[in-house]
């Protein structure tokens, strides 16, 4: 007989990357826990500015120097970056 307190850890990909850009993250069963907490936050503030990121591109993109274009993809690629590790996380969360 299997006991209903007994749960497996949930592994979760963090939002952000550890000191050598290689990612980290989470074993728990506490999904409310702090560091879970702290990564929803992140998430949520990560897709927020990529949002606003992508409005001011639009608006910039008809007129944008030459020399503010590469700035502009830089940022751009940092937001999907961390868009694409989100879903990442959260496709691997909906498929446990």
């Amino acid at each position: 007989m299997t006991d209903p307190h007994d749960r497996t850890p949930e592994v979760r990909l963090l939002p952000w990357a550890g000191p050598e850009g290689k990612p980290c993250f989470l074993f728990t069963d506490d999904q409310a826990g702090p560091v879970s907490r702290l990564a929803d936050a992140t998430e949520s503030i990560q897709l927020g500015m990529g949002g606003q990121l992508l409005a001011h591109a639009h608006d910039m993109l008809s007129d944008i120097p030459p020399s503010d274009l590469r700035f502009l993809a830089e940022r751009l690629t940092e937001s999907l970056h961390d868009a694409l590790r989100i879903a990442e996380s959260r496709g691997r969360r909906l498929g446990d």
